[in-house]
Parts: C-alpha cells; structure tokens; sequence
C-alpha cells in the first residue's frame, strides 16, 4: 500500500467517525416487555372499570 493510499484511507476513517449518526425520526421509542405487560393491564382494568360504571 503506497502512502498516499494510507494517508486517503486515514483521513476518510476520520471523516466517517466525525460525521453525526442520523436518529430515524419516525422510529418508535422502545419499550421493554415489562412496560408493555403494565401499560396492557393498565388499559384493562380501566376498560373493565369502564364497562362496570355503565
């Protein structure tokens, strides 16, 4: 490998690593399976709740 070669591939390594990892916006947040089995049992008790006032 010739230097000049070296020196381009340095410096396109350092270019890639300065360059900001893009956040996909339209990605949803994660949530563990421990949140989502609480936020369910959230939502049933509040619908049975619901059908128990009418």
């Amino acid at each position: 490998m010739n230097r000049r070669k070296k020196i381009n591939q340095i410096l396109k390594a350092r270019a890639e690593k300065r360059k900001p990892k893009v956040d996909n916006p339209n990605k949803p947040k994660y949530i563990s399976k421990a949140d989502r089995a609480k936020i369910e049992a959230a939502q049933l008790q509040a619908s049975v709740g619901d059908q128990d006032n009418s």
